[in-house]
């Protein structure tokens, strides 16, 4: 009974951000929507710079892995991470290979997203990524860019955050990406 009353008011928050218009703007075959539990997180992904990991989160995206994804590791002033559907802790990947680093010159700030990767490996990226809080600069040339947030850094910046001393940043109860769509896909 306590989960279909959590599924339901899961529904509930993301039903007004479905109503939502996308950015007139906006490629539609290169972007994402990420619907959360707390609103709606647009993603303009960067085929021009980063074009093997923006077709990994697309086939991700169209496979249904992201869904009910927690953001695991969130830490405030910094970035909100998520993507692991494997194990959902941050620990998994995907069933695909991991991909080759593209870095760009395209510095880390507010709203940018990058991919995540193991320790040091520069070729580990597989399917989770983050959305930058603020400049990151220590990141530039480090990880990859894959886009940018057009619509929703009020929603990134209402995910519920690591508490002070929490190892790496992990999130206890953390908020999910309840649904997440290339923009071209959505009816």
């Amino acid at each position: 009974m306590v989960r279909i009353l959590a599924f339901v008011a899961a529904l509930l928050c993301v039903v007004p951000a479905v109503a939502q218009p996308l950015p007139a703007s906006l490629d539609k075959a290169n972007a994402i929507v990420i619907d959360t539990t707390k609103g709606r997180i647009v993603i303009k992904l960067r085929t021009d710079i980063a074009p093997q990991h923006a077709e990994r989160i697309k086939q991700l995206a169209r496979e249904g892995f992201y869904n009910n994804v927690p953001f695991h590791r969130v830490m405030d002033g910094f970035m909100a991470q998520t993507g692991d559907g494997q194990n959902f802790n941050g620990t998994g990947g995907s069933k695909y290979p991991n991909l080759k680093q593209e870095f760009s010159q395209v510095p880390f700030k507010r709203g940018i997203v990058g991919m995540a990767r193991r320790g040091d490996s520069v070729d580990s990226a597989n399917s989770q990524f983050f959305i930058m809080f603020a400049d990151g600069s220590s990141l530039n040339g480090q990880y990859t860019v894959i886009g940018e947030v057009v619509s929703g850094m009020d929603v990134v910046d209402k995910l519920k955050k690591a508490s002070a001393g929490s190892p790496g940043g992990t999130v206890s109860d953390p908020d999910k990406m309840v649904k997440v769509q290339v923009a071209s896909d959505i009816k």
